[in-house]
């Protein structure tokens, strides 16, 4: 055998960089697992670090994050446009606090509770918000585009009706305490337990409930996406007459992926109560519907770590800009003369919800790192 035939291929020298071919490489180009490791260890080390303040920022992002990947199910995935996410979010949050509440008399007003085990009452708030969804899919799998949207839209006028004055279930314009969770004899309430030298109240303890709820969450809505279901959810998307050729029941699928993404929305309102530790009927309006659309938008559609990025930007944006308004331009405490950061928050994601719809289409979780080729 002749020197021209023999591998002349020799070992790349110590500390030299892998060929952009090599296994050595692609794993450089993809740290994916160190950096989720690392949040991970992250994510369950902050509640011995930070304060009341920024847990409940957070827990407003998780809680809002199994939100938007209940609406990214629907329209993201399925194409469906629903105004109507934050009628929802209030079956579960009240479906919580009247099953779970005792009856009492508040303010001068009786106060209907079924005193239920917490547990009980947060798995049934769920079921009972995808039993609203039930009530409305057979609308949910006729209609499409702009017609879907007006017919949810009209949730929220009619859930804004009913907790305002339905006083003895949802008290009314005052809202009504929330029962704190109790799980396995664990009490989610404010009651110091010492961890580490730590003391764990409410925020802290439903952190790690947060985070177990959030992935579950996430994976369930993963394995739909990449399975049979989610194959049929995007033909719908895509082209719903021909999905329909091709045998997929477009009526059954549309009406039972809106059950789903209702039961997502259950959930997060169930944590919301919990964190708030009071409903009030005014929160859940329009505005917190267009939140969520927002979400999805500027996350990305279709896509449940869009779903995640975009929730943390529009939930932590308000957040942030309150606790830091004595340091920013322009905005300040309400009632001072600058504008609000709640105010000022919407002026911000509705530029970015601009801007991703012009610039990046498929939102912030299809950037692609400077060592990725395009497909």
């Amino acid at each position: 055998m002749s020197e021209a035939t023999k591998d002349t291929a020799a070992p790349a020298p110590a500390g030299a960089v892998p060929a952009t071919g090599s296994p050595y490489a692609a794993r450089l180009r993809r740290p994916a697992p160190y950096l989720w490791l690392a949040g991970s260890v992250l994510l369950l080390l902050l509640p011995f670090y930070l304060d009341r303040f920024w847990l409940q920022a957070g827990l407003f992002a998780m809680a809002a994050a199994i939100g938007a990947i209940g609406l990214n199910l629907l329209t993201g995935s399925t194409g469906q446009l629903s105004m109507g996410h934050a009628f929802f979010l209030a079956v579960g949050a009240y479906g919580y606090c009247i099953l779970a509440g005792e009856s009492s008399t508040e303010n001068g007003h009786a106060i209907t509770g079924l005193g239920l085990p917490t547990w009980l009452a947060a798995i049934l708030a769920v079921l009972l918000a995808g039993a609203a969804g039930g009530l409305f899919s057979p609308i949910a799998g006729r209609l499409s585009g702009a017609y879907l949207g007006i017919a949810t839209l009209a949730l929220i006028f009619i859930g804004q009706h009913v907790l305002f004055n339905a006083g003895s279930l949802t008290g009314g314009f005052n809202g009504r305490p929330v029962p704190p969770l109790s799980l396995f004899g664990f009490t989610f309430d404010d009651a110091e337990v010492v961890v580490a030298a730590v003391p764990f109240q409410s925020s802290e303890k439903l952190w790690y409930l947060a985070l177990a709820a959030l992935l579950a969450s996430g994976l369930f809505a993963r394995g739909v996406l990449r399975g049979r279901p989610g194959r049929a959810l995007n033909a719908i998307r895509d082209h719903r007459i021909a999905a329909g050729v091709m045998g997929v029941p477009v009526a059954r699928y549309r009406a039972g992926v809106f059950v789903l993404s209702s039961m997502y929305a259950g959930l997060a309102g169930v944590l919301l109560a919990l964190v708030f530790q009071r409903t009030v009927p005014e929160y859940f309006g329009m505005i917190l519907s267009l939140e969520y659309l927002a979400m999805i938008v500027i996350g990305g559609l279709g896509s449940v770590a869009g779903a995640v990025i975009g929730a943390a930007f529009v939930s932590l944006l308000p957040q942030v800009l309150t606790h830091y308004s004595d340091s920013l331009p322009l905005v300040s405490a309400p009632g001072t003369g600058g504008i609000a950061p709640g105010e000022a928050s919407r002026y911000l994601y509705g530029a970015a919800v601009v801007a991703v719809v012009l610039f990046l289409p498929g939102g912030i979780a299809r950037l692609k790192t400077p060592g990725e080729k395009k497909k």
